[in-house]
């Protein structure tokens, strides 16, 4: 049993132990270095190309303002409803051949494998036939996975010069937000 006397110490002595350690993590969190400590788990590319198909599509306008290549055209005249036309004239229905996207092919792989484009095979229609396909636009994905203690993953794009730099195990800081979103251009490396 403690003696009455020493009871009040061993309170105050308490009490200051709190408060240093209150205002050591306040100190830590205000002064230490800012952001989440990180390491780098996985790098990863990923190469994306929109497939298009050339589709038939129907459309109305007007027949002096019909797009280049329309067919199968209906015309019937009528009053402009919008009222730009003072005189009634001729309003046309068409089909048109347009490239629409279709889907989209990708390749991916880690640091083993070489980044290379997908080569799709693509459908090949008689010329001014719906259907035929071809490449449309490409895009190229180096991301990186990062992790901190508590388990919880970021995935942030890099340059391919960047990801090439960088290695599995390597440690970071990293800005993230009250949102749980990381800041990834800031991300810089940690001494710890």
């Amino acid at each position: 049993m403690i003696p009455p006397m020493r009871l009040p110490r061993l309170r105050a002595l308490v009490l200051a132990v709190m408060v240093l350690g209150t205002a050591a993590a306040l100190a830590w969190w205000i002064f230490g270095p800012s952001g989440v400590a990180v390491e780098l788990t996985r790098r990863t590319w990923r190469m994306e190309i929109l497939v298009e198909r050339l589709r038939a599509e129907t459309g109305s306008d007007w027949c002096d303002e019909l797009p280049e290549g329309a067919f199968d055209i209906t015309r019937r005249v009528m009053a402009d409803p919008k009222g730009r036309r003072a005189e009634p004239g001729e309003h046309c229905r068409y089909t048109v051949l347009a490239w629409r996207r279709s889907w989209i092919v990708k390749s991916e792989g880690g640091p083993a494998d070489r980044p290379d484009w997908p080569r799709p095979p693509l459908r090949m229609a008689p010329p001014g036939q719906p259907g035929s396909e071809r490449l449309g636009r490409r895009e190229a994905f180096y991301e990186v996975e990062l992790r901190d203690r508590a388990d919880h993953a970021w995935v942030c794009r890099v340059t391919p010069e960047r990801w090439a730099e960088l290695r599995e195990g390597m440690r970071f800081r990293i800005p993230v937000d009250r949102f749980g979103t990381a800041d990834c251009p800031r991300m810089y490396p940690s001494r710890i």
